[in-house]
């Protein structure tokens, strides 16, 4: 495949998920500048990640580290804002860190602690956004919603860090707008007491209009702008 040909099918599906978006923006009386959209190239290369900053894209999620620090030391010189969506252990922190402006997937206060050591030595700020579990099943991460307060509390008081709001994934079993409601009230809680944690990362390519109607200001979308999945390959 050309580039020409990729840059093409990419602007193609770019194009229809804006349709989506501007769409749900009025069906929810939301105005589109409030949301933000991450691109997730997960298994696409850092060719791809180039033909959607030409195509005005700013923002790109990642959810493994090895695939993600390489990517990012290859489009350094793009001025893109990296997101870190997947689950992170803490033996991956340091690198993390090394690339990563925002971090969706807080969940534990090792954690915190991991990422707040890492950024100050590396005198950065990292916006992290506490993940919420909608569900229970643990392989999915995320912290128990009782014990949200807590960890958002950690998170604002720890140095290197900055408290940017909630993420979390709809549970396979249950409609995603019922999902996304109960998000909604965990943020709005959170945001009581840190006023500035406005963010709410909420919604992928197959749930993003019940996202968008229950307040979502970050949308993490992959498979609708760059295809079907293939394995990565360095």
């Amino acid at each position: 495949m050309t580039t020409e040909t990729r840059r093409d099918e990419i602007a193609d599906g770019l194009a229809g998920v804006e349709a989506r978006i501007a769409e749900a923006c009025r069906a929810a009386g939301r105005a589109r500048e409030e949301l933000t959209l991450i691109a997730v190239s997960k298994t696409y290369p850092a060719s791809d990640v180039r033909l959607l900053a030409e195509l005005g894209v700013r923002d790109v999620g990642e959810n493994r580290d090895q695939e993600a620090a390489a990517k990012a030391r290859e489009c350094a010189d793009l001025g893109l804002t990296w997101h870190f969506i997947g689950q992170l252990q803490t033996n991956k922190v340091r690198s993390v860190v090394g690339y990563a402006d925002v971090v969706h997937s807080v969940d534990r206060p090792r954690l915190v602690a991991a990422l707040s050591g890492e950024a100050t030595r590396a005198g950065r700020e990292v916006t992290c956004l506490v993940q919420v579990a909608l569900d229970d099943d643990p392989g999915r991460g995320g912290a128990r919603p009782p014990d949200v307060a807590a960890l958002a509390d950690a998170v604002a008081a720890a140095p290197g860090l900055r408290l940017g709001g909630v993420m979390a994934v709809a549970p396979l079993e249950e409609e995603p707008g019922k999902a996304f409601a109960r998000l909604r009230e965990l943020a709005q809680a959170v945001r009581d007491t840190h006023p500035g944690a406005d963010i709410i990362s909420a919604g992928m390519s197959g749930d993003l209009a019940e996202a968008v109607a229950n307040g979502a200001t970050h949308l993490r979308v992959g498979t609708a702008l760059l295809g079907r999945r293939k394995p990565f390959v360095r």
